[in-house]
């Protein structure tokens, strides 16, 4: 098997295993949200097939498309000449997967792509409000404050655009497509679905926050030394 066949292998392995996280953390409902990675090395991308339940994907059903969203089977040739191809399972791609594909395409430094329809990320994307950054998690996770990109429709790239004018001026890897839901970015898929589940947390905690009160916001050089420290420093 070709060095691309084992990557293939793996990559749909690992994309297929957390859309578990997903519902793990109830962060989507029916057949809802998706999870896509990058194929290092090859404008390709694997995403989570369309209208499938969580409980029937498998690695196999995992769809490969090019950064376009149009599904593929073969390459031309392998680093060493050869032709390469595999199965896709006959499924149409997420309906996300053009935003996913224009993230991608834009964002070079993207591994992986989550949209999730999580209940207070969502219910901020409703109001259209950014989450504002209150919580030391948030200066860690997120940098600051979870942006709010503009509405769009499903269809086109139209949401991919969004996202990445958004995010490209912000630290953050999450963003609150407005009247949609979050959309998270990462520099690998595991990394994304951790934007997402953090997102869903900061979300519920800061709503419930302002229950009680008007949180207090953090200031700014504290935010940029926290996120510093944790990007750089925590962990290593």
């Amino acid at each position: 098997m070709s060095d691309f066949l084992h990557t293939l292998a793996r990559i749909r392995q690992e994309v297929y295993a957390l859309h578990a996280e997903l519902t793990r953390y109830e962060l989507v409902v029916w057949t809802a949200g998706n999870v896509s990675a990058r194929i290092p090395g090859y404008d390709l991308m694997v995403i989570k097939p369309s209208g499938v339940s969580y409980d029937d994907l498998t690695p196999e059903l995992m769809v490969v498309t090019d950064l376009y969203g149009t599904p593929v089977a073969s390459l031309t040739a392998d680093a060493a000449g050869s032709p390469v191809e595999w199965s896709n399972p006959g499924l149409s791609p997420s309906s996300d997967t053009a935003a996913h594909g224009y993230v991608y395409r834009h964002m070079p430094e993207v591994g992986g792509v989550v949209h999730t329809h999580s209940t207070y990320a969502t219910a901020w994307a409703a109001r259209g409000e950014a989450i504002p950054c209150v919580l030391t998690m948030m200066g860690d996770e997120f940098g600051g404050t979870i942006p709010v990109g503009p509405f769009a429709l499903i269809g086109d790239d139209s949401i991919g655009r969004g996202i990445v004018e958004t995010l490209q001026a912000s630290n953050s890897p999450a963003v609150l497509m407005q009247n949609h839901g979050p959309f998270t970015i990462g520099k690998d898929a595991r990394s994304a679905v951790k934007a997402a589940v953090m997102c869903e947390e900061v979300a519920r905690t800061v709503h419930i926050a302002r229950q009680l009160g008007e949180p207090l916001p953090i200031d700014a050089t504290l935010v940029e030394s926290l996120y510093d420290r944790y990007q750089n420093v925590y962990g290593r």
